[in-house]
């Protein structure tokens, strides 16, 4: 006879535990301790098994009897109900273990050796200040399209818009990993491309060529209150015109005086290639300066409070705002300038400048490059932007020079 739910409620505990019995094998276990326990007693392969639902009332009549059944359709499979749990168990286990966190960084340790140093450690840095502390302990299945967006945006309304895509882009690499590896099986982060809209990128600041010689006898004017370091920083640049980066992190193993050549190396330069900066007699001056002022045995622009690190990259932006620049120049400005006056005043194809330069272009990459490429002609320019800049900061006027000859060459 099939169990009632008044049987249920009032069965009662007695000296030994005892069973009320529903059908196709369900019962009640009533204990002496008073618990009442739905078990399931089945077959499978010829040995005889019980399948526990849970306490009653929790897992009340009906429920037991619709778990029943749901066991009943596997054994009709041939399944083991108890070995399935098991392994559904395991798997939820599995899966509250792939918090995004974790599979973050073993996506981060298998892409490590592939990245630059310094790429891999802004990589890690934002993951562990504008990721991990939002979604990282959550398991990557249980992640919503909107979790994202709201960490996404948690990082624009800072002003970073543009970090803020470039964490949704790693998130979407981050849940492809997931899924190769199988612990997840969509990626959400690829559904929000678009929604994360970033302002458009502008050029960096820039001073004209008309403008030099104010700027040259500005930062004279400022010398004494530069720190020496700072001030040389800022004409080296002017005069080498590299990136701030490769600028900040130079070491004195880079360069060869015998040569006159600073040789930057692959994993500081963007094309990830070495690149060649010939060295004017001006430049050899402030190099001969730098190391009378602290003799580091590394760095060639090492940060003043820590000893074993190089100048911050905001050293020589701030100098110039100092000089009153700010919105008009910044270091990165010192190439766009050096482009179009040499091309303007000194008369140079642009392939020379732009070499010296090292940009990297679309549809270049597949394109060997060539570190020496025009060096002889770059080795000149860069002698002449020096000499062309020390005429102008004598004459504080921008000079016109007559280089008929080398453009007919």
């Amino acid at each position: 006879m099939a169990l009632t739910k008044l049987a249920c409620d009032n069965a009662k505990p007695q000296d030994k535990d005892y069973k009320l019995f529903d059908s196709g094998g369900l019962f009640l276990l009533i204990t002496k301790t008073g618990s009442k326990l739905w078990k399931l007693k089945y077959r499978h392969l010829g040995k005889e098994k019980k399948l526990a639902f849970g306490p009653y009332p929790i897992v009340s009549l009906s429920d037991a009897r619709d778990k029943r059944d749901e066991a009943k359709k596997l054994l009709a499979d041939d399944l083991d109900p108890s070995v399935i749990r098991q392994e559904i168990k395991k798997e939820k286990i599995q899966e509250n273990a792939n918090t995004f966190e974790a599979i973050a960084l073993e996506w981060f340790e298998n892409n490590k050796p592939s990245w630059k140093p310094d790429h891999a450690k802004n990589i890690l840095a934002r993951l562990e200040k504008d990721v991990f502390p939002i979604i990282g302990k959550y398991p990557i299945k249980t992640l919503t399209h909107k979790m994202l967006l709201d960490m996404a945006n948690a990082v624009k309304e800072r002003g970073a818009n543009e970090l803020a895509k470039r964490i949704i882009q790693m998130c979407k690499h981050i849940f492809q990993y997931a899924i190769i590896t199988g612990r997840a099986e969509k990626n959400i982060a690829e559904d929000l491309k678009g929604l994360i809209k970033v302002k458009p990128k502008g050029h960096f600041a820039a001073i004209e060529t008309r403008e030099i010689p104010e700027f040259i006898q500005d930062l004279r004017n400022h010398r004494a209150k530069l720190n020496r370091q700072t001030y040389l920083a800022v004409n080296f640049m002017m005069l080498t015109f590299v990136r701030t980066n490769e600028m900040i992190k130079a070491e004195w193993s880079e360069f060869d005086f015998k040569e006159k050549q600073w040789i930057i190396p692959a994993q500081r330069m963007k094309m990830n290639k070495d690149h060649i900066v010939p060295l004017s007699k001006q430049v050899i001056a402030i190099l001969e300066e730098l190391r009378e002022i602290h003799n580091h045995p590394k760095y060639v622009f090492p940060s003043r409070t820590q000893r074993n690190s190089h100048m911050s990259n905001n050293t020589v932006l701030m100098a110039i705002k100092r000089m009153g620049y700010k919105g008009r120049m910044t270091g990165h400005g010192f190439r766009a300038l050096a482009m179009s006056t040499i091309m303007e005043k000194l008369g140079y194809r642009h392939e020379v400048p732009d070499a010296q330069l090292a940009h990297s272009k679309r549809g270049d990459v597949a394109k060997a490059y060539d570190r020496a490429k025009f060096l002889d002609e770059r080795t000149k320019m860069m002698q002449e932007w020096a000499d062309y800049l020390d005429d102008i900061a004598k004459n504080r006027i921008v000079i016109a020079g007559d280089f008929s000859k080398r453009k007919k060459a």
